[in-house]
C-alpha cells in the first residue's frame, strides 16, 4: 500500500486524500449518522468541496486530514489528521477525525489521533493539540480523554449548516 503514506500505525497507513479518493469520502460524509454532528449528511458537491478543502491544506499547511487506510484490505475507512482552527478568536491546531459507521467501535480512530498528536508534537514541533467536539458527540469526547487530551474550555456556539452548535474545546500540552 505505502503510496504516498505520512504515518504508519499498527493497523493503519495515513495518507494524502485524492480525488480518486472521492466515493470512499460518501460513505462518511453522505451517511446522516456519522454526520449527526455536522447536522446531517452531505450532499455530492458538499463532499466534494469537503475534498477540495483538504487538498488545499496540504498546499497550504503541509497537512489537512488524511484518508486512513485499513493495512489488512487497503480500503480508506475514514480520515484523520490535522487542521488549523478558530477557537474563540485565536488559531489552534486540531486533530479531527470521521470514520465510515462499519468501522466504528474498533479504535481507529484513538489509534490514528494518537498518531496524529505524535506527529504534531515530534515533526511539527506544536506545543498543543486540540479537539473542537460538539457537545452532543460523546463518542468523539471518548476518542479524545484517550488521546491524553482533558476539556480544557467549556463552550463555543458555532453556527453551521442553519444550527447553533455548542462545541468544547479538548487539548494536551507536549
Amino acid at each position: 500500500m505505502k503510496k504516498n503514506f505520512i504515518l504508519e500505525t499498527e493497523r493503519l497507513y495515513l495518507r494524502e486524500m485524492e480525488q480518486s479518493d472521492y466515493d470512499s469520502l460518501c460513505k462518511i460524509m453522505q451517511d446522516a449518522e456519522t454526520m449527526y454532528a455536522y447536522n446531517g449528511a452531505y450532499s455530492d458537491s458538499e463532499t466534494q468541496e469537503w475534498l477540495e478543502k483538504q487538498l488545499a491544506r496540504y498546499e497550504k499547511y503541509g497537512f489537512g486530514l488524511w484518508a486512513v487506510v485499513l493495512k489488512e484490505t487497503e480500503v480508506m475507512i475514514g480520515q484523520c489528521g490535522l487542521t488549523m482552527q478558530d477557537w474563540n478568536g485565536r488559531e489552534v491546531l486540531e486533530i479531527g477525525y470521521l470514520f465510515q459507521r462499519a468501522y466504528w467501535h474498533n479504535g481507529y480512530a484513538t489509534e490514528a489521533a494518537r498518531a496524529c498528536k505524535e506527529y504534531a508534537f515530534s515533526q511539527l514541533g506544536a506545543e498543543e493539540v486540540c479537539s473542537i467536539i460538539r457537545d452532543t458527540n460523546t463518542a468523539s469526547q471518548r476518542v479524545a480523554l484517550r488521546n491524553g487530551m482533558t476539556k480544557s474550555d467549556e463552550i463555543m456556539v458555532k453556527h453551521f449548516r442553519g444550527a447553533d452548535m455548542p462545541h468544547y474545546l479538548y487539548s494536551v500540552r507536549k
